[in-house]
């Protein structure tokens, strides 16, 4: 037992040596951008990024379709640009959506990319390029683009935006306020000073979401905060999805349901399922942007089968990769709704970014 102590103990050390060495080089790096060293590059339309200081999942993907609409309302050509993490050949510029039908799959995409792509037809084109600022000026070139929102460009400083927008997850803010690799952050929390709009999502699942803010407040005393609430806002069966067709939640509430997921906070999304008042038998969770295969599906299923489960449900961002995969039992896919409590105010915020 003493030795396992010792371990623990030098593996405790040797992450909190990594994580201060993280930090400085991290520190280093943004003092470039701020004294000039390493330049910001600016293009000739308004940009607006979405990102997080934190790894792991807090709700930005609806939030830049949410943007992308908004925008889109207005009247603007809009462009959502996103690295495409962990697709296929990702050096490559991959034209996900023209904004009329989408032009390429999940692999070559990246997930959050082609799902998307998917929600923003007739919106947004959606382009999964690493280079954001040459797939920016490509995008005002050929498409004419008058709005370009950036998908997870908080760290990604070399382009210039006109808002910086962060989201918070209420359920898990800032982890132990540690970066990498012994806590959550992908920076120091003392950068959330770079934040101009502040999106603090899943309040409805968090225990005391108001110390939340009060935290954000110690870094960042005068950007604007919104708060959100996600909800299950309707259920289609995987089958069905390409259809279009719905089923209303309450129809799947009293069946024994086996809920899995691949997404950066997967606890949040089976306490919504619950919070919804969806009947949990079982749950299972990949890693972040995990690729399914046949054998996965397999495995579900005999878990599936022990746990005497219905049905498996999942997220829209998971079934993007399970459309060509066997399931033993009906799969289910629950769309999350932002509810924004100050939706007047995020229209305003959006609305009021110009060339000026």
């Amino acid at each position: 037992m003493i030795a396992d102590l010792i371990l623990q103990l030098k593996d405790k050390i040797m992450f909190s040596a990594l994580s201060w060495l993280y930090s400085k080089i991290i520190d280093q790096r943004n003092l470039r951008y701020e004294d000039g060293t390493f330049k910001s590059h600016a293009l000739s339309v308004p940009v607006i990024s979405v990102g997080n200081i934190t790894v792991g999942g807090t709700g930005k993907t609806p939030l830049v379709g949410l943007i992308a609409e908004i925008l889109a309302e207005s009247g603007e050509k809009v462009c959502v640009i996103s690295r495409g993490y962990k697709r296929a050949n990702p050096k490559q510029r991959v034209l996900v959506s023209d904004g009329n039908e989408v032009l390429a799959d999940v692999q070559n995409s990246g997930d959050e990319p082609f799902e998307l792509a998917c929600a923003l037809l007739g919106k947004s084109i959606v382009i999964a390029d690493a280079d954001r600022i040459a797939a920016g000026k490509w995008a005002i070139e050929k498409f004419k683009v008058t709005r370009i929102v950036l998908d997870d460009a908080f760290q990604h400083r070399k382009i210039s935006r006109d808002l910086n927008i962060v989201t918070v997850d209420a359920t898990n803010p800032f982890g132990n306020e540690m970066t990498l690799p012994s806590g959550i952050l992908r920076e120091p929390i003392e950068n959330l000073e770079r934040a101009d709009l502040f999106v603090i999502t899943r309040s409805n699942l968090a225990n005391d979401p108001a110390s939340v803010e009060e935290r954000i407040r110690a870094f960042n005393g005068s950007a604007p905060v919104i708060w959100c609430e996600n909800r299950i806002s309707k259920v289609t069966d995987l089958a069905e999805m390409s259809s279009g067709t719905n089923s209303a939640p309450e129809s799947l509430k009293d069946r024994s349901l086996f809920g899995f997921c691949a997404i950066g906070n997967p606890n949040s999304f089976f306490q919504q399922l619950k919070m919804d008042g969806f009947n949990l038998a079982e749950t299972k969770s990949f890693s972040d942007h995990h690729s399914y295969n046949q054998r996965d599906v397999d495995m579900l299923g005999e878990r599936a089968k022990q746990k005497n489960c219905d049905a498996f449900i999942t997220t829209v961002k998971d079934a993007v990769k399970l459309d060509q995969l066997e399931f033993r039992k009906p799969c289910y896919v629950a769309k999350s709704e932002l509810i924004i409590k100050q939706k007047n105010k995020l229209h305003e915020l959006i609305n009021a970014v110009s060339t000026s």
